[in-house]
């Protein structure tokens, strides 16, 4: 009987790798009660998903840029009780801990964790950009704040011409700005 139960136990299916939906529904619950910023991770997290998608990144690229989007701003309530302020450089500062644990908790890969919370620290960091995955974030996530922020149209043209440099994210920033190639030094 205790071979049975023991061959039954090694037969029994993997767990499966947590999912994006997985990383997603967690960061919710994190965010709970704070739906301005979970409807802030979700429209970073769809616009990373379409510039990662039309620019063609490989599938477990485009998963960890999900991820990562959808984590992305995890430090802010760390960055508002520590520092009083929720500026970049805090959130980028407090971000990784919970990141890293969430990841852990949810049995992502340690060395897909490490890319995240790399990516999560350095979210609002414009030089150094390493891989598609950083380029994206940073693209996806101006895009949603240059909205919530009421950015000026000066300001996105600076921030296109110094940060953008997928096609696919100069055409989405074009296209939902009413901006043109011309204007500036556009490059798309």
């Amino acid at each position: 009987m205790e071979a049975l139960q023991t061959q039954a136990r090694s037969e029994a299916p993997a767990t499966p790798a947590a999912t994006v939906a997985d990383v997603l529904a967690a960061m919710i619950e994190f965010d709970r009660g704070d739906a301005r910023r979970i409807q802030h991770l979700l429209k970073v997290y769809a616009y990373a998903s379409l510039i990662g998608k039309q620019e063609g990144l490989p599938e477990d690229t485009q998963r960890l840029l999900e991820m990562a989007a959808i984590l992305h701003d995890i430090g802010i309530h760390a960055a508002e009780a520590t520092y009083g302020s929720t500026a970049g450089v805090y959130q980028e500062k407090e971000g990784p801990a919970p990141a890293r644990q969430l990841l852990q908790k949810l049995g992502i890969a340690p060395d897909v964790t490490e890319r995240i919370c790399f990516l999560i620290g350095h979210h609002h960091t414009y030089q150094g950009v390493d891989g598609p995955d950083y380029q994206i974030l940073l693209e996806a996530d101006f895009l949603v704040n240059a909205y919530e922020d009421q950015l000026s149209q000066k300001g996105i043209l600076a921030f296109r011409e110094k940060v953008f440099r997928t096609p696919s994210g100069i055409r989405l920033l074009n296209t939902i700005y009413g901006l043109t190639a011309e204007e500036g030094e556009g490059r798309a």
